[in-house]
């Protein structure tokens, strides 16, 4: 919104009155000067709705309208119809708090990014902590998701790839989505896995070791987990079994010291908050 908006007959600036006394009073007598006031711009309604906020209240409200009317009706008890209403209210706040990106909108680079921390976010009660979109220092390279738990670091790259073609591997060493060779892919998670730990390793003082991969969003992957030249490939929805199903091996100490440490040497990509 403007901050200095023009008013309606398309003039900028503070209005000239002329008075139609005769010029010698005007002189003898000044009179005193007439207040001017900003005008005060009005947000229309319709503007007022459209706002991602308002609309969510709304929707919120208009559900639960729905399922009280619905309820209300079928056991003909108002009381229960409104006790429904308000429960489908909560459920439904519940259900997108949960499924808010603690990453804001605009730096999300991808649906596979999201569709993997909600995966991630339900470790967390099982101890394990996750940084999201954490960039390797003197290079472009972005860490998506790196997970340090009760079972080990884990680097987790997302990405979503055209369904309409196959996910193959050849050799056991050669990755192709179609006919694109994806070996510059795994190139570059096996090099930001390597880099993290060197970083992470020399501040805690011993080997840590950080596991790459690559969560496979749109095609289906035609194996459960595979690794290909040290990266372990595999469908998205299996991300959070394959950092769980190991055995454990960090313990609370250890989990709550790399985490910090990740945090300091690994930058959020676009900055904090």
């Amino acid at each position: 919104m403007d901050s200095d908006p023009q008013r309606e007959d398309g003039h900028d600036t503070s209005p000239i009155w002329v008075s139609d006394r005769p010029e010698n009073e005007q002189t003898a007598k000044p009179s005193a000067p007439t207040p001017t006031y900003a005008p005060v711009e009005r947000v229309p309604l319709r503007v007022l709705l459209q706002q991602p906020r308002v609309r969510r209240l709304r929707n919120r409200a208009l559900l639960a309208l729905a399922v009280g009317a619905v309820v209300g009706l079928l056991l003909m008890d108002w009381r229960l119809g409104a006790t429904a209403g308000v429960i489908a209210a909560i459920g439904d706040a519940v259900y997108r708090a949960r499924s808010n990106s603690t990453v804001p909108a605009w730096r999300r680079s991808s649906v596979a990014e999201r569709r993997t921390e909600a995966q991630l976010r339900q470790l967390e009660r099982r101890g394990y902590r996750t940084l999201h979109a954490r960039a390797i220092p003197g290079t472009e390279a972005q860490i998506d998701h790196l997970v340090v738990g009760p079972t080990g670091v884990y680097a987790v790259d997302s990405e979503k790839w055209d369904k309409r073609l196959p996910v193959r591997v050849q050799m056991g060493r050669k990755l192709f989505h179609g006919p694109f060779d994806k070996k510059d892919r795994l190139n570059e998670a096996r090099g930001e896995a390597t880099r993290a730990a060197e970083l992470i390793s020399k501040v805690y003082g011993r080997q840590i070791s950080v596991v790459p991969s690559l969560a496979i969003y749109g095609p289906p992957v035609p194996w459960k987990i595979m690794t290909i030249k040290g990266v372990d490939v595999y469908e998205g929805v299996r991300a959070r079994r394959w950092i769980t199903k190991r055995e454990r091996a960090l313990t609370e100490t250890e989990i709550d010291r790399i985490y910090e440490i990740a945090a300091q040497v690994l930058p959020p990509r676009y900055g904090e908050g």
